[in-house]
Parts: structure tokens; C-alpha cells; sequence
């Protein structure tokens, strides 16, 4: 038995429901950072930034997950939903921050931004394009649209995580390598879905 094989063996017996407990004591802690001022002098702007890089890590952690099973042969299929579901949840709560903490609800100012502001205007795509694969990552929706027609419509994750990384890449000012690595991760891991697959032998 391979290091595949076995390690896909161990990985069937681990449940996936403490990826959601994982993933929501994280936001607690940095809210609980953000109020005893353990985020600094501009706590809103350290929240913020905070729970998009979690979301966009996520998101390069979820791309991660097809390109291993086709490549590596490790099948992490069972703990995608979690992964993403919990991606959507960083980036809402992103959002949330920005549009109450630091605008305080002005809502003209948020359309303003934008409509006008580059990196605001790709961080809402992403956040739109995420919207509709939240809302049918359940059983219900891959009964009711069809497997195929529901892998169609989870394509827009690409469409977010692009989106993401560029909306990384033009919010910060002096262009330091972190962005651009999180931008090279995901047009890399895309570019892996387009090598064609090898035709399987016939027996």
C-alpha cells in the first residue's frame, strides 16, 4: 500500500465537523484581540486585514484540494464543503468589519468606494462571486441543480480567488511579496486543472 493509500485510509476516519470549531474560535480570538487591544493601535484596520488574509488562505487552501487528489493522490474531497463554507464566513466577516467598524454603516461612502476604488470594486466581486457557492454548499442544491450544473456553478470559486489575490495585490501600497505570492499560489493551482488528463488504458 502506498503513503497515499495509507494516509487516505487515516484521513477517512477523521470527521470534518472540528474544521468548523477550528475555524470559528479563530475570528472569537481576534475580536477578543481587537477590544483588549492586543491588535495594535488601529485595531479595526488589524481585524480586518486579519480575517481577509484567513479567508484568502483558505480559499488557496480549498484549490489545493483537487490538484493533490489528481497528483499526489490524496483525496481531501470530505473536508472541501468545510473549507469553503468556513472561507466564505472569513470573507463575510471581512466585509462586515469594513462596513461596520470602519465606515460605521455609511453606506453612501461604501458605494462610493466602490465604484471608484479598484481593490474595493475586486473585493466585492469576490464576496458576490463566493455568495451563491455558500448558499448551495448542501445536499439539497446538488440534488436540485444536478451535479453537473452545480460543478459548473462552484467554477466561481476561481472567479473569487482571483479576485481576492488581486484585490490583496492592489490594496497594499508599498507591493511587498506577500500578495504576489498568494496571486502566484492560485494562477498556478488553476493553471493545474487546465493540463489535460491522461486517458485511462483500457484493461
Amino acid at each position: 500500500m502506498s503513503f497515499a493509500d495509507r494516509l487516505n485510509t487515516a484521513l477517512r476516519r477523521v470527521p470534518a465537523w472540528p474544521i468548523y470549531i477550528v475555524g470559528a474560535a479563530l475570528p472569537v480570538w481576534l475580536f477578543w484581540q481587537a477590544t483588549t487591544g492586543g491588535l495594535g493601535i488601529d485595531p479595526v484596520e488589524a481585524l480586518e486585514e486579519a480575517l481577509g488574509i484567513w479567508g484568502l488562505r483558505l480559499l488557496v487552501a480549498g484549490l489545493c484540494i483537487t490538484p493533490l487528489r489528481r497528483f499526489a493522490g490524496v483525496n481531501l474531497i470530505r473536508f472541501r464543503r468545510a473549507i469553503g463554507l468556513l472561507t466564505f464566513f472569513y470573507i463575510l466577516l471581512h466585509f462586515l468589519t469594513w462596513i461596520l467598524l470602519d465606515l460605521g454603516l455609511r453606506w453612501e461612502q461604501a458605494l462610493g468606494d466602490i465604484v471608484k476604488r479598484p481593490y474595493v470594486t475586486m473585493g466585492m466581486l469576490g464576496l458576490l462571486a463566493m455568495l451563491p457557492l455558500a448558499l448551495t454548499s448542501n445536499d439539497w442544491s446538488v440534488r436540485r441543480l444536478g451535479a453537473a450544473r452545480w460543478r459548473k456553478l462552484h467554477r466561481l470559486v476561481y472567479v473569487a480567488a482571483i479576485a481576492g489575490a488581486v484585490h490583496f495585490l492592489w490594496l497594499v501600497k508599498a507591493w511587498p511579496l506577500e500578495p504576489f505570492v498568494y496571486l502566484g499560489a492560485i494562477l498556478g493551482l488553476l493553471a493545474l486543472r487546465a493540463i489535460p488528463k491522461k486517458p485511462r488504458l483500457a484493461a
